[in-house]
């Protein structure tokens, strides 16, 4: 009877319901905007050290003791004579800001000038995301509300515009943008998460993105639309915003009540006979 079998497809109805965001991601370094060093506040020996590369620690708290070498001279001299006389000479040298020590160039016992550097802390309050963003996005950046910066681990934090340079980038037209998170503390310096957002929000007629076929140049597009229960036949389609799993049909010859193929579509002709596949 040479009957030639039927291609099965699936089918499903175009939404008018689905919000086509547009979305724009970019990425976001973890910096501190601002470092604070910690210097010697005379010429001397130093004798103590309360901090170690990487600690935590508060603006004012006590990072090293220093002696200077005429009070270690001296001392010496006078505590022979009397005892019960305690010279030292000694000065302490605080920490500038509340953050991290990111660099330690000295240990007990070393020899610094007064003014030289002793160790390195970032400043936690200028810790935030940099964001080099192109600036024709840039108004969309500042006037958004409820952005998220997607870390690694695939958590998210919510973000706030802090603060926009004041120079755009010559090669690339970018300007890069601060963006402020809470809870910070345990988030390490040029880690890379991802800020996404709007560029912009179609509504309107869409289709799943498996309805959707493509010449080989990408150059036209069409769906296998139903006419009947057996038959599918091509409509010629302009595509307007995708998502990752909807087109929208910006061409208006689809409606809520035509039924386009999802499966099975590819490689059809025009007027196929097929037979729709329950679900």
């Amino acid at each position: 009877t040479g009957t030639k079998p039927k291609t099965e497809v699936v089918v499903a109805y175009p939404s008018d319901t689905v919000h086509l965001d547009n979305n724009v991601t970019l990425n976001a370094t973890a910096s501190y905007l601002l470092k604070s060093d910690a210097k010697a506040n005379s010429t001397g020996y130093i004798t103590s050290m309360n901090v170690r590369l990487g600690d935590r620690i508060t603006r004012g708290s006590v990072l090293f003791g220093l002696q200077t070498k005429e009070a270690r001279a001296l001392g010496n001299t006078i505590n022979k004579l009397d005892k019960s006389f305690r010279f030292n000479g000694t000065t302490t040298v605080v920490s500038p800001a509340t953050g991290y020590v990111v660099m330690l160039n000295h240990q007990i016992g070393d020899y610094v000038q007064d003014g030289e550097i002793l160790a390195t802390i970032t400043d936690a309050s200028s810790f935030g995301f940099i964001v080099d963003v192109p600036y024709e996005y840039l108004k969309l950046i500042k006037d958004k509300s409820g952005l998220f910066i997607k870390l690694p681990d695939g958590s998210s934090l919510p973000a706030k515009v802090a603060k926009v340079m004041p120079t755009v980038d010559a090669v690339s037209q970018t300007v890069k943008v601060l963006l402020k998170v809470p809870h910070s503390d345990n988030i390490p310096e040029n880690l890379i998460g991802t800020v996404s957002f709007s560029k912009s929000t179609a509504y309107g007629l869409a289709v799943p993105k498996m309805a959707v076929l493509s010449d080989e140049t990408q150059s036209s597009f069409w769906v296998m639309k139903m006419l009947g229960d057996t038959t599918a036949v091509k409509v010629p389609i302009v595509k307007g915003a995708e998502t990752d799993k909807y087109i929208q049909i910006v061409s208006g010859n689809l409606s809520t009540k035509d039924r386009v193929v999802t499966s099975g579509n590819f490689g059809l002709s025009d007027t196929a006979t097929v037979k729709i596949k329950k679900q």
